[in-house]
């Protein structure tokens, strides 16, 4: 059966290397009616490394403006047309803007189509070494230091392989958060500048990469986390954050308020946490 004319189709842009983009990415950008990119400047770079001229009308479409540009663009494939979108590298909607075009033209039972291609989250898994039989995408983390162990306690007894998006600055700060949370020697890869000149994959322990990366890291960042081993038990044991617990309570905090800031952080019990306290200090 013949594809239809009009369309919302999604297609992923190499995530460092040019040769890695498709044939049918270049048909696209040549054929598409509309073509709504996350940056336009990056994408006439990316056409002119590719040697190919877009044909139709070019669009900015980022997290600034999607909201208000949705209802147009899905006017226009209402009305016929083929609308291309592409982001900086990867795959649209995929902690990319898109999601909410895509929602939207499923809601207008309009067609939606992808160009597969280039992934950060599947390339890094393949070279990690670690399992990949089962694996989660959790994107980028919160950036403050509570927020972000917060969000890693819920995952500590996750088994399936993890697989995040970070900021080179903010790499060796998540680095120690995990090693807190998850445990110090728990499995994990960080894969750097996947597919460019300097591409670096480098494994070990939490802890372990996070002191290398605490002298600063550059490029782009995923960061793939083995998951639990449900034979292992608790990723953090009472015993592991009691000393920390019992320094906040001597330096003036009220007991009550650490154990449960630190059980919201390493899914403890906040009774067991408190009792250990009690007991420690008797």
């Amino acid at each position: 059966m013949p594809r239809e004319r009009a369309a919302l189709v999604l297609a992923a842009t190499p995530i460092g290397d040019s040769r890695d983009a498709s044939p049918r990415l270049l048909e696209e950008l040549v054929g598409a009616d509309v073509v709504a990119a996350e940056d336009t400047r990056r994408l006439r770079r990316l056409t002119d490394r590719l040697g190919v001229s877009v044909g139709g009308e070019v669009l900015s479409y980022h997290e600034h403006n999607e909201a208000a540009r949705t209802p147009d663009l899905v006017a226009r494939i209402a009305g016929g047309q083929r609308l291309l979108l592409v982001t900086d590298a990867g795959m649209p909607s995929v902690s990319d803007p898109g999601y909410r075009l895509v929602s939207a033209c499923v809601a207008a039972d309009l067609p939606v189509t992808c160009v597969p291609g280039p992934s950060a989250v599947l390339m890094a898994l393949a070279v990690s070494g670690l399992p990949v039989d089962r694996f989660c995408f959790e994107g980028f983390l919160p950036r403050r230091t509570g927020e972000r162990e917060r969000a890693l306690a819920q995952l500590a007894s996750e088994p399936r392989t993890m697989v995040f998006f970070e900021a080179p600055h903010r790499l060796a700060a998540t680095l120690t958060s995990m090693a807190t949370v998850l445990g110090e020697d728990r499995p994990a890869a960080v894969c750097r500048e996947l597919t460019k000149t300097y591409e670096e994959v480098r494994r070990g322990g939490l802890a372990e990469l996070a002191e290398w990366a605490a002298d600063g890291v550059r490029g782009e960042v995923t960061v793939v986390v083995s998951g639990l081993d449900p034979a292992a038990g608790p990723a953090v044991e009472a015993a592991d954050v009691l000393p920390e617990i019992l320094r906040r309570a001597a330096a003036g905090e009220r007991l009550k308020d650490v154990c449960r800031e630190v059980a919201s952080r390493t899914g403890l019990s906040v009774k067991a946490l408190y009792d250990a306290a009690v007991a420690a200090r008797s």
